[in-house]
Formats: C-alpha cells, structure tokens, sequence
C-alpha cells in the first residue's frame, strides 16, 4: 500500500463518508485508494450463533467492501479503487495500514448539529500510534463542506476551496507538518490560514500589570518568530496566500473557531514512545473532539 490513500471502511456513515473524502483526496493526489475492511475474530461460541450464518458473515466481509468499492468508481471516474480484507483487531491492523501509506482516512461520528467528532478508541488509537498522517472525517461531511457557498449562499463543490488551516507551534515548528499544510492548500488552490496560540514564559506574569508595554511587546516578538517560520515555506509555494493569526492564549479555541470556514485543519502529534503509552497533546485531542472540518494529525519527532 505504499503511496496510496487508506480508508478504514466498516460500512457505517461515518466510514462511507471518510471513503468519499478519501477518493477525493486521491484524485487530488494523483494517487491510488485502497478500502480497508478489518474483520475482528469472533469467539467460536459466538461464531456458532445462527445470527452469524455464513450468509451474514459473507454480507460483511465481503459485499460491503464490494459495493463500496463500485459506488467510489462510478462517482470518482480515474481514482483507482481497490479492496483489501484484513483479519484482527481494527486499532492494530489500521496501525500497521498506516506504515506504508501516504495517508489513512478514518470516519468518525459527529458530535451533535453544532459540529464536531466522537472519537471512538479504535480511532484515538490509531492517531496516538501512526506515524504517517491521518485524518479523521466526520459523519455526514460532503464535498461541498468544503467549498465556499455559490453567490446565491447554496453549498457547492463547483465553488473554490474553503482555506486550509494549519496550527502551529513556532517554539517547536516542524516540516512535515507544515509541508502537508502549503501542500494540502497548494493542491486545492486555496489560502492558508495559520493559528499560533502562545503564552508568555511564567516568570513575566509578574512584571506585565507593572510594565503595559511589556504585553504588546511580546506579541510583537510572537508575530516576528512565526513570520520567520513561514517565510521559507512561502518562497516554496509562492501561490500559497498565507494569513497568520496570533492569539494569546491555547491554540485549540481560536483552532476550532477557524475550522468553520475551513477545507481541512491541520495539527502536529510529537512522536512519544513510552512505555505508559503514546499521547496527542491537548491541543490535537480538543481540535480532533470539536472541529468542524476535517483534521489532519501529522506525527513528527
């Protein structure tokens, strides 16, 4: 599966939806789309149950992932679509999918009307281990989600890119992450929006209230730093138009304020091999739970 678009697929909406996303990411990336059915093991006894008679195990195993398969082709003419079934546990195999993929897709259940996801433990999972990125697709997301509306106000795929949105830590900036952000707005032809939340060190709280320079004039400086940690990027991808936001404070509120209007969001996971597990930091886990668009988890170092 190396250089090809991955999709966990179980056949519920939010998997159906992650595939759609998927296959348009393929297209995009001029890549293949592979549909990845996990079939988790049953215990013999259970397996034995007339509910789970050869025919229902075969609608599963197979004619889920088939149909599937044939609905992406006729709706994504040029993405080319394969299927593959894999046997074990969903977190572990969609783990390992990852490894040599350009990109795992995963589905995840919408919180509510207002938006935002419910990331089940198979999910959570595979973004706290992968170390390829991987995005998380809300239930009911369409293409036109991801454009802007037509002059009239109606949703439309037929309408440019919604910007992309790229939070970024500039005390710990990392390539790959911003890399997949200018490429993700680069291939969609849209802007990029770049959130930098930020806190002064402790030991000036106590000499703001005395000094009101002091206040601006680190944001000054926050300003300064995350420009210069664009700059590079921007000379790479100069059709890429760039908005920075600096805010005072977490990243994930203005974050989750700004996926909205976004195609996409973009967050970065430091890669911790611990023996207590791995983690997504708090940013990445409140932008994942309450974001509107879908996000993208990129692992770095």
């Amino acid at each position: 599966m190396v250089n090809t678009v991955v999709v966990g697929l179980d056949g519920s909406a939010e998997s159906r939806a992650a595939a759609e996303w998927a296959a348009r990411e393929a297209k995009l990336r001029n890549l293949p789309l592979t549909l990845l059915h996990v079939w988790e093991p049953v215990p013999d006894p259970i397996a034995q149950a007339p509910l789970l008679a050869a025919e229902t195990l075969q609608h599963w195993s197979e004619r889920i992932p088939r149909e599937e398969a044939e609905g992406l082709r006729l709706r994504h003419p040029g993405v080319d679509v394969t299927v593959e079934q894999v046997s074990g546990r969903p977190g572990e195999v969609l783990t390992r999918a990852a490894k040599d993929a350009a990109l795992l897709v995963l589905g995840s259940r919408g919180l509510s009307g207002i938006g935002g996801f419910l990331v089940g433990s198979v999910g959570q999972m595979v973004v706290a281990h992968a170390e390829q990125p991987v995005v998380l697709v809300r239930a009911g997301e369409q293409a036109a989600d991801e454009h802007q509306a037509d002059p009239v106000g109606i949703p439309s795929a037929a309408t440019p890119f919604r910007p992309v949105v790229l939070g970024l830590d500039t005390e710990n900036p990392h390539d790959t992450v911003i890399e997949f952000a200018f490429d993700a707005a680069a291939r969609r032809e849209t802007s990029l929006r770049v959130v930098n939340g930020w806190n002064p060190p402790p030991y000036y709280a106590y000499a703001l209230p005395a000094d009101p320079e002091l206040g601006p004039e680190l944001r000054t400086n926050q300003v300064t730093a995350l420009t210069e940690v664009l700059r590079p990027w921007q000379v790479k991808f100069p059709d890429v138009d760039v908005t920075e936001v600096c805010r005072w404070g977490n990243a994930a509120h203005p974050l989750v304020e700004a996926s909205r209007e976004a195609s996409l969001v973009v967050v970065g996971r430091r890669v911790r091999r611990s023996p207590v597990g791995a983690h997504i930091g708090p940013v990445t886990h409140a932008v994942l739970h309450h974001s509107a668009a879908p996000v993208a988890v990129i692992a770095h170092p």
